[in-house]
Order: structure tokens, then C-alpha cells, then sequence
């Protein structure tokens, strides 16, 4: 064979040999993009999860920090309704304790059928007190 055949084949050869490195290369290439685009869907889905998150987290905090609010306002309210309550509960106690009452209540226990003992158990009052609150209304 002579020289430029040679000189021919081998640089053909060569050829084949730079087109194979170079399909072998764009194969490769492709799937790198392949995967790097798959990793970027990934990634904006994980940056759309962590945009949620962050809104439910907002979300959370507004409301608890908002119930706390309202808490206290409760708490406010419950405490000026149990001074509320307490002044009205001595109040009663002190119109339990009236001689008017403590009369009326003897008389109608009275009228009801119950001893005097058991009038001066309910009411507070002594037997002898009782009794003279009863000979009065006779």
C-alpha cells in the first residue's frame, strides 16, 4: 500500500474515532441536562413547599398571637367579674342577715311546719331568739 492510502485510512480512522468521542460526549451532555433540569424542578418544588410552610407558619403565629389577645382581654374580664360577683355576694350575704329577713324566713318556716330547732339551724339564729320571733308574731 502506498503512503497516501495509508496516510488516508489512518486519518479517517482517526475521524470515526473523534465522531464516536463526540456522540459519546453529546449522550452524556443530554443526560447531564436531564438531570440538572430534573434537579431544578425539584428544587423550585422544594422552594414552593418552604413558600407554604413559611405562610402557614405566618398564618400560625398571627392567630396565636391573636388568641393570646383575646385571652387576655378574657382574663381581664373574668376578673373584674369575679370582684363583680364578690361584691354582690356580701351584699347578699350582709340582706341575708337582716332582722327583716331573718323574720320573714322564721314565719314562713313556721307556716311550713318546722320546729323551731330546725328554724334556728338554717337561719343562725339561737332557739331563744327563734322562739321570740315567733311569740312577736303571734
Amino acid at each position: 500500500m502506498n503512503l497516501p492510502v495509508v496516510l488516508l485510512l489512518a486519518v479517517s480512522v482517526f475521524e470515526l474515532l473523534l465522531l464516536a468521542v463526540l456522540v459519546a460526549f453529546f449522550f452524556r451532555l443530554k443526560r447531564s441536562e436531564a438531570l440538572l433540569s430534573a434537579l431544578q424542578e425539584k428544587q423550585q418544588t422544594l422552594l414552593a413547599k418552604l413558600r407554604f410552610n413559611e405562610e402557614l407558619e405566618r398564618e400560625l403565629v398571627s392567630t396565636f398571637e391573636r388568641r393570646q389577645t383575646e385571652l387576655a382581654a378574657l382574663e381581664q374580664a373574668l376578673s373584674a367579674r369575679a370582684q363583680e360577683l364578690g361584691k354582690l355576694l356580701t351584699q347578699a350575704e350582709k340582706a341575708a342577715r337582716s332582722p327583716r329577713l331573718l323574720r320573714e324566713i322564721v314565719l314562713e318556716g313556721r307556716r311550713a311546719g318546722r320546729t323551731p330547732r330546725e328554724l334556728a339551724s338554717s337561719t343562725g339564729l339561737s332557739i331563744e331568739e327563734v322562739e321570740l320571733l315567733l311569740e312577736e308574731a303571734s
